[in-house]
């Protein structure tokens, strides 16, 4: 048996036989591991071949203790038939070993912070994810279905799957592509993918979700303000907050990550991917994250190969991209309204990039996270806020 401590939780791997001879011990030996430590328990029971009654009566006092429903990974169908057949499924959150995947040989599709999505077969995708738990994958899979409950137009998930030592979700996706890869090779059919894009996203913005799974963004966003304020000013801090007040609260779905690898089309239908990021608040959350993607990532400090590669398509094109997007999302031509659409949407936009980049250094040293705030916030968001009128549309 082995016990492991990672993120404020144990993970205690069970192996081979458990019955009345060796259940003593191993109780023994797992209450001394966690005796005097907080955090959750999970029990792994990749290795584990069979449980007795005395070993379930091991798990259910270990629970008790701790006054906590146990997670039990990666049981066998064997095992599971035990922790059935007893009812310990209805006591224990219990959950199948997953089957394996390999990814080997496979097209990739998009990539981004949080995994790699590839395309398994004709009829299938899977989203293998970095370095998240199972909880967090298991987390975006019911997203997805709950998205698609709402009316969006997601991929349909299967199941989640062990690709190597990460873990994957596989989903439905009968021989689609992504807009990014229809613009990448035709780039004289821009019009005609990014409008719809465009239009889609439009139609999406009108349908509120009303499901606590979805976080709202503002407060995300606030809680980024939560963290910089030691940094910062008072007056800066002032700003910050009275930005972030002026931004209209609304229950819109938002994507969270709408570039171009994410959107699908199958037969003219386009389809939501990766939506790990989604959340609900005002649209603007979203429109600043194509502005972003538009923008900001073609001036990134990167290769021009990789820059190609984080895109999907020729960077060159990127600002016709947007102004095709902004002039089909916005139902107008006017020049002035567009460029007046973009200077609202940007500090938010900018507010996107040090959210990220001071979430990502949280933990570091003093020094680390203020040349952080120095960069991010006092040399693009605050500017920004201070020239740009409040988002009202």
């Amino acid at each position: 048996m082995k016990i492991t401590y990672e993120n404020n939780t144990a993970t205690i791997c069970l192996d081979g036989r458990i019955s009345v001879n060796n259940a003593p011990e191993i109780e023994k030996e797992i209450f001394a591991a966690v005796e005097g430590k907080d955090g959750h328990i999970v029990i792994d029971a990749d290795k584990l071949e069979y449980i007795s009654s005395a070993g379930l009566r091991v798990l259910m006092k270990l629970a008790r203790l701790r006054k906590e429903k146990l997670t039990v990974l990666n049981v066998s169908r064997d095992v599971y038939d035990i922790f059935e057949t007893t009812g310990f499924t209805e006591i224990f959150d219990v959950r199948k070993a997953l089957r394996s995947v390999s990814v080997e040989g496979c097209q990739e599709i998009g990539s981004g912070g949080y995994g790699t999505v590839y395309r398994l077969d004709d009829e299938t995708i899977i989203k293998v994810y970095n370095r998240s738990s199972l909880d967090v994958v298991e987390t975006e899979r019911i997203m997805s279905q709950r998205a698609f409950v709402n009316g969006l137009p997601t991929a349909i998930p299967y199941d989640t799957v062990r690709v190597g030592d990460k873990y994957g979700v596989v989903y439905e996706m009968l021989e689609a592509r992504t807009v990014a890869q229809l613009l990448d090779a035709a780039p004289d059919k821009l019009e005609e993918y990014i409008k719809p894009y465009a239009a889609a996203l439009r139609e999406y913005h009108g349908i509120e979700i009303h499901d606590e799974l979805f976080n709202d963004k503002k407060q995300l966003f606030y809680g980024t303000a939560d963290i910089v304020a030691p940094y910062l000013t008072e007056e800066e801090n002032v700003l910050i907050r009275s930005y972030l007040d002026s931004i209209p609260d609304r229950r819109t779905f938002i994507h969270g990550d709408y570039n171009l690898k994410n959107v699908m089309v199958k037969d003219g239908e386009l389809m939501l991917i990766d939506i790990g990021d989604a959340g609900v608040g005002h649209p603007a959350f979203d429109l600043a994250g194509v502005w972003l993607f538009c923008h900001y990532t073609k001036k990134a400090q990167l290769p021009p190969e990789e820059i190609r590669r984080l895109m999907g398509f020729d960077p060159e094109l990127s600002e016709k991209v947007w102004d095709v997007f902004c002039r089909e999302y916005f139902l107008t031509d006017d020049p002035e309204k567009l460029s007046d659409y973009s200077e609202k949407i940007k500090p938010l936009a900018l507010f996107t990039v040090a959210y990220h980049g001071i979430r990502r250094s949280a933990g570091q040293s003093e020094e680390v996270m203020q040349k952080r705030v120095d960069h991010l916030i006092r040399g693009n968001l605050m500017p920004a806020i201070r020239s740009s009128a409040a988002i009202d549309f």
